[in-house]
């Protein structure tokens, strides 16, 4: 059984206080690929599993933009009727992009202010990037319990 992504050592050229929301995108590709193997389109979106990846994707796109001094439109994370493969790629973009601001991350900066929401509620940069990592493990567990309810095969 391969470790699990915060097990395998630091990431290069990344600071340690930044690399666990790494390390939550890895897990969670390699949990929500595993736990999704054979899932029929009708299947993910019948079952919540479409909603709770493509939420994951969509939410981690908007929590950067706060991150970065923006304020994302709230937009709806519907439009069911997306492929496992779709819905994998999806997630993958919107890690991808999100790694790449992560990675850039000046330790220093961890506490500087920023809001979110249409309340504009105060966080910091620290506490935005530890939300990623919340928000994406807590929908990648309840993806991975509605997959286990219809039995797809890949399970965890």
């Amino acid at each position: 059984m391969v470790e699990e992504a915060w097990l395998r050592g630091p990431i290069e050229g990344v600071d340690p206080l930044t690399a666990p929301v790494l390390y939550t995108f890895t897990q969670a590709r390699e949990d929500l690929a595993r736990s999704t193997v054979g899932l029929t389109p009708d299947q993910l979106w019948t079952s919540t599993v479409g909603f709770h990846i493509r939420h994951i994707a969509r939410s981690t796109d908007r929590l950067i933009e706060y991150r970065e001094g923006r304020l994302p439109q709230q937009l709806g994370d519907g439009d069911p009727g997306a492929s496992r493969e779709e819905l994998l790629a999806e997630l993958d973009s919107a890690f991808n992009r999100a790694e790449k601001v992560v990675r850039a991350i000046d330790p220093i900066t961890l506490r500087e202010k920023r809001e979110v929401g249409r309340k504009r509620l105060p966080t910091t940069v620290i506490g935005l990037l530890t939300h990623i990592a919340e928000h994406t493990q807590r929908h990648v567990g309840q993806a991975i319990t509605a997959a286990k309810a219809i039995g797809a095969r890949g399970g965890n």
